[in-house]
């Protein structure tokens, strides 16, 4: 994909039993059409696989993103990643030769490791402005998901490091 358009990178949070989008995945698309409606035709890039219910992650943000008014060919999707190291990994082979600016998209406390491992895997990503409100609303709910990003980020880290050594991110 050689073009200059700016890249917004969404990454999949879960679809419900009836397969439509969990609250998380919703607001996240939410505010990647919000911050592409004022860039410059920006493309989208919604990804993960088939999870535990209905089509996958990127599918459903596709359809979403359709709501929100986008074409279908500013969407490009990529349904393989089936967590965000492997979704990293997917994009970073989908943008290998895009020349504009990339953004991702996700939730505040997911943010942080999505941007570490594109950087990693070659991607000069920014931020996309999450969503103004959590999907957890309970403390300790919202704690759990920080936490689990503090663990998860040394960990994805070390394996995109050991990728990069061996030329396989």
């Amino acid at each position: 994909m050689t073009v200059s358009r700016p890249a917004i990178v969404i990454f999949g949070a879960a679809v419900r039993a009836d397969g439509s989008a969990s609250d998380t995945l919703l607001r996240r698309v939410a505010a990647a059409a919000a911050f592409g409606a004022v860039q410059d035709l920006p493309i989208y890039m919604p990804t993960g696989a088939v999870g535990r219910h209905g089509g996958s992650e990127a599918s459903v943000m596709a359809g979403l993103l359709a709501g929100f008014g986008v074409p279908a060919g500013d969407i490009v999707l990529e349904e393989t990643g089936t967590d965000t190291l492997s979704s990293v990994r997917a994009v970073a082979r989908l943008l290998r030769h895009h020349r504009g600016p990339v953004y991702a998209a996700s939730s505040a406390y997911h943010l942080p490791r999505c941007l570490i491992l594109l950087r990693l895997a070659g991607v000069r990503a920014w931020k996309c402005p999450p969503p103004l409100f959590p999907a957890a609303t309970g403390i300790r709910k919202r704690w759990f998901w920080r936490m689990r990003e503090m663990a998860a980020i040394p960990w994805d880290v070390g394996i995109i490091a050991a990728l990069r050594v061996t030329g396989r991110v």
